[in-house]
Parts: structure tokens; C-alpha cells; sequence
């Protein structure tokens, strides 16, 4: 019963969330434009909120972000038209999901590095403790000496 009622009211404020951050006066009538619209925004990061999209955040520059991108839409540019537009007005950064091209390689390819490094460092690590564990053989020599200390141990006092 209460996780019910813990699941309704999540889903209220998340709702309530984004409504808050969309205003009625950037609705487009056309619904295949305002469907095309709410995408676009969706992947374009709040330069304010930096990890909100502009869809979901209610700052001023979210919403003229959010204007363009209708306006633009009104004026007849492809999806991929406002988003080149988008990146050369502010940048790589107003991507949420960034391009995979030379300029983000590293961002994209650091996680996998540092799981690498790290799985080189443990495995290092693990081979170095595992020698350094394994005692070498005694000679015969030390074998001869221990046996000889086993038969007769010193008594107190002696060396």
C-alpha cells in the first residue's frame, strides 16, 4: 500500500517538475513541430543548470534556448540544422550527449582507460604479492643447520 502511494507521489513531482519548466506561450500548434521541438530540447543542455536539459529547466536562457529551437523549426530547419546551429552559438557543451568525434575521443574513451589502468595496477599488484609471499627453498646447508638446532636445541644463555 505504501509503496503505491510513494510511487504515485514520485511520479507527481517529476510531472510537476517539468511542467513548471515549460510555459503554454512556447507550445507550437502543429503537433509533429512541437513533438520535433520537445526532442531537440531534450538533448540540449541548460547552460545555467548544466545538468538539466532545457526541456526540464525553468531558467530564462533555457527558455529563449527552447524559443530558438520553435522558431527555427517555424523557419523550416532539419533537426540537424538546429543542432549545428545550437553548437556553433554556444559550443560542444550544449550537447547533453556529446558527439563521438577527435575533439571528445578522450571523454568518451577516459572511463574505459581508467578501468584499464586500474585492472593493470591490480593485476601488477596481485603478482607482486604473490612473489613476494613464496619464500625461496632453504640450501642444504640452512636445512643441515636447522635439523641440527631441531636435535639439539641450545639451552638458556648460549648462543
Amino acid at each position: 500500500m505504501w509503496c503505491r502511494i510513494a510511487a504515485a507521489i514520485a511520479i507527481v513531482l517529476t510531472t510537476v517538475v517539468q511542467v513548471l519548466a515549460f510555459q503554454p506561450d512556447e507550445v507550437l500548434p502543429d503537433p509533429a513541430l512541437e513533438a520535433r521541438a520537445r526532442a531537440l530540447s531534450e538533448e540540449m543542455r541548460c547552460l545555467v543548470c548544466q545538468n538539466q536539459s532545457i526541456d526540464d529547466s525553468d531558467a530564462p536562457l533555457a527558455r529563449d534556448l527552447r524559443l530558438t529551437i520553435r522558431e527555427r523549426l517555424k523557419a523550416g530547419d532539419t533537426d540537424d540544422e538546429i543542432v549545428r546551429f545550437m553548437v556553433a552559438r554556444y559550443g560542444e557543451f550544449v550537447l547533453l550527449r556529446p558527439r563521438f568525434e577527435p575533439a571528445t575521443w578522450a571523454l568518451w574513451g577516459a572511463p574505459f582507460a581508467v578501468l584499464l589502468i586500474g585492472a593493470a595496477i591490480l593485476l601488477w599488484r596481485r603478482r607482486v604479492l604473490s612473489r613476494a609471499s613464496l619464500e625461496p627453498p632453504l640450501t642444504p646447508a640452512e636445512e643441515a643447520e636447522l635439523q641440527r638446532l631441531l636435535r639439539d636445541p641450545p639451552t638458556p644463555g648460549q648462543p
